[in-house]
């Protein structure tokens, strides 16, 4: 399945099965707003904006934000939030790897767990250095997954390794580790400072997660054929009624909004 299709399939569930809140993306664009130390005109980038859970308080506060998304279904599940679209906001469907603007057009770019998603990280990182202005901020950052799910995912991940063809989910997890933003920016002359923004409490229903990937809400479950999903779901479901009793058991833990700050010296 292609990256536009997996995003425009999981568009209308995307928020409502991830466990970032609107409270807590207040609370994390009001401590993204100190570090930066923005003004009036302060202007925002996010290249896989998707839904806009990240960026929808900067907006909200007046701030110019600009997202792009190769989903256009994701774009306008974010327009949907809005009784219009403000003057404030541009929303662009395009590849974030070829970014639509001209050099040193924004002061902040924020990307949240998605460089991984790109075809070429290095080219995208090449962009991002292209488009921020002088002295802008690169924020690098992702929604920890809370271990109560991380644990859940991995059980399903046990499972679907059985299966002939779901090999795909292992290989795409050491392209992420191949990553390395930090070398990038650090051989560019940037200072890097890494941050907490957010802890929050996560709990799910061990039946709201099984939803969930019923749903097929995350990229594993798109990584392998229609009719292993589906023996994989019935076997995992199994495994989850003999794991945690009843399916109406809390899974609590704790989730994390981490940055990784970037600036020119």
């Amino acid at each position: 399945m292609g990256k536009s299709n997996y995003y425009n399939n999981i568009a209308p569930i995307y928020d409502q099965t991830r466990w970032m809140t609107k409270s807590v993306a207040e609370e994390v664009a009001d401590f993204i707003l100190v570090l930066v130390d923005a003004s009036p005109e302060t202007s925002f980038l996010e290249p896989g904006v998707g839904t806009g859970l990240n960026v929808l308080p900067l907006v909200r506060l007046g701030y110019s934000v600009t997202g792009v998304d190769v989903s256009q279904e994701m774009l306008n599940q974010f327009s949907q939030k809005l009784h219009e679209i403000p003057p404030n906001l541009k929303l662009i469907q395009a590849d974030a790897s070829q970014l639509p603007f001209s050099d040193a057009s924004f002061d902040v770019v924020l990307t949240v767990h998605m460089v991984h998603t790109v075809s070429n990280w290095k080219t995208f990182l090449d962009e991002i250095d292209r488009v921020l202005k002088p002295q802008g901020f690169y924020l690098n950052a992702q929604w920890i997954t809370p271990p109560a799910r991380m644990e859940f995912e991995r059980y399903f991940r046990t499972i679907l390794s059985n299966y002939e063809g779901a090999q795909e989910s292992r290989r795409v997890d050491g392209a992420i580790e191949d990553i390395n933003v930090e070398n990038y920016f650090h051989n560019k002359g940037y200072r890097s400072n890494y941050l907490i923004a957010k802890e929050w409490t996560v709990s799910n229903t061990v039946e709201e997660l099984l939803n969930f990937f019923k749903l097929r809400a995350y990229g594993l479950c798109w990584q392998v054929s229609d009719e292993v999903f589906y023996r994989a779901m019935e076997k995992f479901e199994e495994f989850c009624a003999d794991r945690y009793s009843s399916l109406k058991t809390e899974l609590t833990s704790e989730a994390k909004f981490e940055i990784w700050a970037y600036t020119a010296s």
